[in-house]
This record gives C-alpha cells, structure tokens and sequence, in this order.
C-alpha cells in the first residue's frame, strides 16, 4: 500500500450502511457481518492504520445499549471502530427511500419520470447528512482522512466544512452522474453542485461522469478552471481548489477466481448443466431495479428466437432476479411486468424438454453464484445505465475455462474498461441485442479465449485494491502526472453516404 495506508492519520470511512447488518432475530438482537467488495478491500486499509466506519447500523429500533455492545462484538478482533448514526422510521422513509430513491437514484440514472420531488424529501436529506457530520465532527481528529461514499452523503463534505472541520474530505460517487440536461431539472441542483465542491477529491467511475460533473459545474462557477490531462485533475472555482478523479471501481479478483475452482463450486455447476444438457446457458443476474433492463433483455431474448430459429433447443436464458424495495409501487410493478414477460415468451416458445428462460427470483448464496457464472457459456449484462457493473467483472474472474462470451450494455461504467474483450450493445435496441446473443453462441472457441484473455487482464489489474490505494494516493500526491489517462468507450459511428 503506499503512504497515505501508513501514515499516521486514521482513515474514517463513511457510508449509508455499516458494514455489518444489526437486526432482531426471534427475540434477540444480533449483528450479520457486511459482505462485497467495499468492505473486503477497506476493512485491511482500516486495520492497518487504524480507522472508523461510520454509518446506520440497519435499524431504527434498537437501544443505545445493545447496539454499542454488538458493534463492539462485530469489530473485537477487527482492528477498527464502528459508529452508528441513528435513523427513525421517519428518516428512512424521507431520507432513504424518499431522496435518496425517488431523487437521485431515478435522476442519476437519466430517468427523471422515475422521480418524486417532493420537498419534505429535500429537508429530510439535509437533515440526516448534517446528523452524520456530526457524529464524524464527534469521532474524528485533525490529521485523519475522511472517505464518504455515495449519493446517500453528497451534503456532508458542506456540513463538516460549516462545524469548521480540517480534516481531508474525499467523496466517491458509485452511481453515474448525469449530464447537465438531465441534471438541471433537480430542483436543489445549485445547493447540492455546491456542497459537492466543498471535498478535497471527488471520485467518479468513469470520464463520462467526471466530464457531465464539470459541466454542471460551470453553471455555478462559471470562472472555473481545470488543469492537468490524466485521471485526475485539479478544479479551481471561486475560491476553492479541489481534485477531481476517475477511479473505476473493481472487485477482489484473486477471490473470485480462487472460489470458483472449489470442489462444491465445480460439483454444483456440473449438476447446473446436467439438468440442461446440450445447451449454451445464457445467465443474467440482476438486483430488481428498473435500471438494470431485464425488460428490454427479455424482449431482445424473444427477437432472438423469432429471428434465429436454430437457438431452440440449443440455448435457455437463466434470469437470477435479486429482491430489492418491493414495498417502492414502482418495483413492485416492476416485478409483474418481468414475470408477464416471462410467461408470455415461455408460453410462445417452449416446446417437449425444453423452456427458453428459467426465472429464479430470490438471493443466491456465494456457492449459488459462483456456480452459475461458472456453468453459464454468455453472461447478458444489459442495463440501461450504471455506475459500474460489478457481475460483469465477477464472471469474468469466475470462468477458469476462458469459454465464457460478455454481452455487456455500452451504457454500464464497465463498458470502456471491458470493451475490448466484450460483445457491446446499446440495451434499447432489442434487435442488435439478439444478433449479439446469435454472435456469442456461434463463437468459435479461439476467439472466445482471445477476447476473455483481454476481459481478465483488465479485471485483474484494476482489482479493488488498486482502486482504494489509487484513490488514496491520488489525496496526497504532488504530482499527478503520474495517474494514467483512464479508458473511454465511445460508440462506433456507421458510415453514413448522402
């Protein structure tokens, strides 16, 4: 690690949630440890320098008491402290799902018919982001570096700053940010430009981001200034100088690809394909959010059985759907038109031993998940819009064969990482869509190899740890020459004769 993991200032981590899940189980009270990517790649950079996570422990009904003894149980051996911020049912429901969800999740993601703008909700940010600087201004000391993550927190930088904080403040933004014309229709849009530029680093996942931010920007500040050429620049406005950085996000690489060559793994995708014998599974995996484009996947699914008769029998399209809010009306709906869907093409399709598309709406479990990235020959990732897309590169690491093919959505962060390796389509062109999937399951074998070659490597060297330590240092550097230009995806333009 380099030398902002050793120096003698603490790393303060700050998220909506903690990274451990307090909740009352037949009576009693108890903590699940967190799981993913944050939390693996964080919790060794905490242990190391010493450090605090701050965030809502994940209910609004236990007392003080008991929570403080859980977290302490939950971190005994860690080498770090957690410190909750308290929450009430009135908070989450304004706060969490009201902003934060029917805000900025819609907006961030250029689906502004998707937003509520309701004023309590605004209040009810401001409110909640000032309670957690509080509870940061509480906890930290003058030489600690404080990382707050994602859309949840984007005012709490401005907080610190008004209670006099000295402390460095970085802010990384997990969703993508959108452009200025989508952006300008948020009712608070100056408030929260300007609480954004009071951290010392921003963090986007990808250039596209970081270029729809400075634009907006220039709308508040319009004698901005941006110097340097790299992954991360320096942006002067009024009187303030902040960095500005792309930091794609990764996944824990080395895991992934060791978990997948476990026994139970491999016995488990051998059972996966013996219950499809002789077909190409096509797996999508998805939390249920209108985001994610299984809708439009269905249908480019259905373009490709009329279109391509001799995919019958020959491929099924296994479609993991993760619950998520059922209670928002919104992904409720969601919910029915998916299972319509599914039921309509199945009904159009199926024929004696086979069912073109297996629909599974649960969790799976780490061996689940493993097993079907390893089992599946195509992973369909189509969303209409992400931050990143981290399944895309957890089946990249969890194909030991180099068989797998990635259709992967042109409009996911992961895109200009992936390009080279990936079939890129654009999510709303059901037809393109199919002719991808036709593509993937007539690949030969040599350049299914070639192209998940160049998909791993990229996968492997911007790991999640790279991310953190580029991150980190991109806080201290004095010279930021040294940060690589990151990768751009652009869509290829057809020739067009007049």
């Amino acid at each position: 690690m380099n030398d902002m993991t050793h120096s003698s200032g603490r790393l303060v981590v700050v998220s909506n949630r903690l990274p451990v899940i307090v909740k009352l189980v037949d009576g009693h009270w108890t903590f699940t440890p967190g799981s993913g990517g944050l939390v693996s790649a964080l919790a060794p950079v905490l242990r190391n320098r010493g450090g605090i996570w701050i965030g809502w422990p994940g209910t609004t009904e236990a007392d003080p008491a008991t929570l403080s003894r859980l977290l302490q149980e939950a971190t005994r051996h860690s080498g770090y402290t957690l410190k909750p911020v308290m929450l009430d049912q009135r908070d989450k429901e304004d706060f969490y799902y009201g902003f934060a969800n029917e805000v900025i999740w819609p907006l961030f993601h250029d689906l502004q018919s998707h937003c509520n703008f309701a004023p309590r909700y605004w209040e009810a940010y401001t409110r909640i982001n000032r309670r957690f600087a509080d509870v940061i201004m509480q906890t930290t000391r003058p030489g600690d570096f404080i990382w707050i993550h994602d859309y949840h927190l984007m005012n709490v930088g401005q907080e610190l700053r008004a209670q006099g904080a000295s402390a460095r403040t970085g802010f990384f933004l997990h969703i993508p940010f959108p452009p200025l014309d989508i952006y300008m229709k948020l009712p608070w849009r100056f408030p929260l430009l300007r609480a954004l530029l009071d951290y010392d680093l921003i963090g986007f996942q990808t250039l596209r981001d970081r270029r729809n931010f400075l634009q907006c920007v220039r709308l508040v500040a319009p004698d901005m200034s941006v110097t340097g050429k790299g992954q991360v620049v320096t942006l002067r406005a009024g009187n303030r100088e902040l960095r500005v950085g792309t930091f794609p996000i990764g996944i824990d690489y080395q895991e992934f690809a060791r978990e997948s060559k476990a026994e139970p793994v491999i016995r488990k995708a051998r059972e996966l394909h013996e219950d499809l014998p002789g077909r190409q599974v096509i797996l999508g995996v998805d939390r249920l959010d209108y985001t994610k484009g299984i809708c439009h996947r269905f249908e480019a699914f259905r373009n490709a059985l009329q279109r391509f008769p001799e995919l019958h029998h020959r491929t099924t399209l296994i479609q993991v759907v993760v619950p998520s809010r059922e209670d928002i009306p919104k992904y409720n709906a969601l919910k029915m038109e998916m299972e319509r869907l599914v039921g309509e093409i199945n009904g159009q399709f199926t024929q004696s031993g086979w069912v073109p598309i297996h629909y599974i709406f649960r969790s799976l479990s780490r061996l689940e998940l493993l097993a079907y990235y390893r089992a599946c020959e195509i992973a369909l990732i189509t969303p209409l819009k992400d931050g990143m897309n981290l399944v895309a590169k957890e089946f990249c690491a969890a194909t030991p064969a180099n068989n797998g093919v990635l259709i992967l959505s042109e409009f996911a962060g992961a895109a200009a990482q992936l390009q080279k390796g990936a079939l890129l389509v654009n999510p709303y062109n059901v037809e393109e869509v199919a002719e991808a999937i036709q593509r993937a399951i007539v690949m030969g074998p040599g350049e299914r190899r070639a192209r998940m070659h160049k998909l791993k490597r990229f996968v492997r060297q911007y790991d999640i740890f790279w991310w953190v330590d580029a991150f980190l240092r991109a806080a201290i550097a004095k010279d930021l020459s040294n940060f690589p230009v990151p990768e751009e995806y652009v869509p290829h333009m057809e020739t067009i004769s007049l």
